[in-house]
């Protein structure tokens, strides 16, 4: 099979919200997404960027996608964070999983971070399997923490 790996254009945003609608589904969250293709678009290729994304591509389809922005590390410095590393279920096992991470880890490497983060479900056995042979630690004694739109409402009215 031969692919591509390359940066995400503003024109992809479409297949990419597809791949995540797809992951959402995976995660057994369907109704998680609320981004657009437009947000996308806004917020990966305009004035203030907000993440980075690279494509896999066999032909002209989009099967694989790794999306990360910048992070600081109080402890470590500058970080980044894979939000995403996304391929297709029908590609899965093809390589473009472990292509994808190769150029994430590069870009990390290249832009001098000192960490790489990102989370995994704790029942995505396969997905950690992955990437504990690629090398990375899966922190099984830390949880995540999340406020949501509705929380930070919530709080914000509680200010007052």
């Amino acid at each position: 099979m031969e692919y591509v790996i390359r940066d995400a254009r503003k024109e992809d945003m479409a297949q990419v919200l597809a791949l995540v609608q797809e992951l959402a589904h995976f995660e057994k969250e369907p109704d998680a997404v609320v981004i657009s293709k437009e947000d996308l678009e806004r917020d990966g290729f305009g004035e203030q960027k907000q993440f980075h994304c690279f494509v896999a591509e066999v032909g002209e389809e989009i099967v694989g996608i790794a999306l990360v922005y910048p992070r600081y590390s109080t402890w470590k410095g500058p970080a980044i964070h894979l939000e995403d590393l996304i391929v297709a279920e029908r590609m899965r096992g093809s390589g473009l999983g472990t292509a994808l991470l190769d150029k994430v880890i590069t870009y990390g490497h290249d832009l001098g971070v000192r960490r790489i983060q990102w989370e995994v479900l704790d029942w995505n056995d396969p997905a950690i399997e992955f990437y504990e042979k690629k090398g990375a630690k899966v922190l099984r004694d830390w949880d995540v923490v999340q406020m949501d739109e509705q929380g930070i409402k919530n709080y914000m009215e509680s200010l007052n």
